[in-house]
């Protein structure tokens, strides 16, 4: 067999594994409300939650095939889940006080950042450095303006500059590599 279909055949399995762990992640919450009235999720939630996740895996199949680098994926990967996890929050509950929150749009602003620079940067590592350095100085700065309104959601929302830190220095390793 050559390395080609070995390596297409390694992509296919994580393939897998990461839409079918996005679908089992879709079917908890049904799961959940045959046992609960905690847990009440309209159709336009599993709507929601089904475009974020498709967007989610998307964005990884796009990685994996942009670059064979360990630390070029786990960079795309941290990324990946820290625009999910902010979305998320904020369409569930919001990071400063409620979901309505007006500080909460800043962290929308944070996403679309990370979107447009890695764009521009056309997804190489050296940009993507560089753009999720941005992403965590704007988180910083959007979680400092909100702790006024809430101190426990500033102190969660400036947490968040960690991952994409962590994506930061990732994409660096990957462009010296």
């Amino acid at each position: 067999m050559t390395a080609r279909a070995e390596k297409g055949r390694r992509g296919y399995k994580g393939s897998a594994l990461v839409w079918g762990g996005a679908a089992a992640l879709l079917a908890l919450p049904l799961v959940a409300m045959r046992f609960t009235r905690e847990v009440a999720w309209t159709a336009s939630d599993f709507a929601v939650m089904g475009a974020m996740l498709f967007a989610a895996c998307g964005a990884w199949e796009l990685a994996t095939r942009a670059s064979g680098s360990l630390a070029y994926r786990a960079g795309a990967g941290i990324a990946i889940v820290t625009a999910f996890l902010t979305i998320w929050i904020n369409l569930a509950a919001g990071m400063i006080g409620s979901e309505d929150n007006p500080y909460n749009l800043a962290f929308a602003g944070i996403v679309l950042l990370a979107l447009a620079g890695g764009a521009v940067a056309r997804f190489r590592p050296g940009g993507l450095a560089a753009t999720m350095a941005a992403a965590a100085v704007a988180q910083v700065a959007a979680a400092a303006l909100g702790l006024s309104a809430d101190l426990s959601g500033g102190l969660l929302s400036a947490a968040f500059a960690l991952p994409w830190l962590l994506a930061a220095a990732l994409f660096r390793k990957a462009a010296r590599e």
